[in-house]
């Protein structure tokens, strides 16, 4: 996982976003535990953006298993971040309230994140 995100790593909806600054694998379960968190802390307020979706499956063979057989089942899906990538958009809510709310979604990712800002021109 070498080098910087080709892609969405530019705010394309929201006012604010959580941005990638390592590589890393992000699983289906950090995803959501992320959103729950934002969406708990912005109560009713606002629109979030989901920009990663867990598309690479992660196989794994059962635990005992002699060595050979082949390749083991999928046992869970994960989404490949590179540094740059933004993950989470938000908007609708005060600046206080975005940075906050996207420091929570931050605390459950097993990655650092920045919390960026459109630029108001």
């Amino acid at each position: 996982m070498k080098g910087r995100a080709k892609g969405g790593f530019t705010l394309a909806f929201g006012q604010y976003g959580l941005m990638a600054l390592e590589p890393g694998w992000i699983t289906s379960q950090q995803i959501e535990s992320s959103r729950v968190a934002l969406t708990r802390f912005i109560k009713k307020g606002g629109k979030l953006w989901i920009r990663i979706f867990p598309d690479k499956s992660v196989s794994k063979k059962p635990a005992e298993t002699r060595m050979g057989k082949g390749k083991g089942a999928p046992d869970h899906w994960v989404a490949v971040v590179k540094p740059g990538r933004i993950m989470f958009e938000l908007e609708g809510v005060d600046a206080l309230i975005g940075k906050r709310a996207m420091t929570l979604a931050g605390h459950k990712l097993p990655i650092h994140t920045k919390f960026i800002q459109r630029e108001q021109a």
